[in-house]
């Protein structure tokens, strides 16, 4: 798996652009990342093979995928064929449903069922406050009594959460969850040609805004 490909096609798609944004928490930031722009099947194919190609070299075991409504029910889809497809492994997946449906096999999770004693990997685009996650996690438990190992993400920002930790981390310490992505902020600033003045402007970001491993 080769971070600058992976950059290079984000940028390509138009999920990876760079000028001045506003994210949801009102803060500046010099990129922005938008996976609602993956939208043929050669980028949902060629993004699943990514997210494969990282739990494989995780070394995470697990007995099903579950993606959260609503991007991560295609991103789960395309993992889990990627992982048949390349790796030979035919894992079951899942994902829910934002309200739960009272007819026909009603229930809120389509796909697998999970039951007592399963481990779980979530698949996610771009982690910012953990809300998701955290309520994925409410919702799954009270299905069965699952443990939930590890979480995927494309592209880790490096940014402080509530406190001075990142997000990531925050989850990580408060769930004992294993957290991945396939590039992070340091891997983008590292694929600019040297005095490319992106580095410098994602640099100043990083030190008003990066977690406190990044001070």
């Amino acid at each position: 798996m080769n971070k600058n490909d992976f950059i290079n096609f984000m940028t390509e798609a138009g999920v990876l652009t760079f000028g001045d944004f506003t994210t949801k928490s009102g803060r500046k930031t010099p990129y922005f990342v938008n996976t609602g722009g993956f939208k043929t099947g050669k980028h949902i194919s060629t993004l699943g093979d990514y997210y494969a190609d990282c739990i494989i070299q995780s070394g995470e075991k697990y007995d099903a995928l579950y993606g959260p409504a609503y991007k991560g029910i295609t991103l789960a889809a395309a993992t889990a064929s990627s992982l048949y497809r390349n790796h030979g492994i035919d894992i079951p997946y899942f994902f829910n449903r934002k309200e739960a449906k009272d007819h026909g096999e009603g229930g809120s999770l389509i796909g697998y069922t999970p039951k007592d004693g399963d481990k779980l990997i979530i698949i996610e685009d771009v982690v910012t406050a953990g809300t998701a996650v955290r309520e994925s996690l409410e919702l799954l438990n009270k299905v069965a009594k699952i443990t939930v190992s590890a979480l995927f993400v494309s592209v880790d920002r490096m940014e402080k959460g509530v406190a001075e930790k990142s997000t990531l981390d925050e989850l990580r310490e408060e769930f004992s969850i294993n957290t991945y992505s396939i590039i992070n902020a340091r891997d983008i600033i590292a694929s600019f040609p040297k005095g490319d003045e992106r580095i410098e402007k994602m640099e100043d970001y990083l030190k008003k805004y990066g977690s406190q491993a990044q001070v």
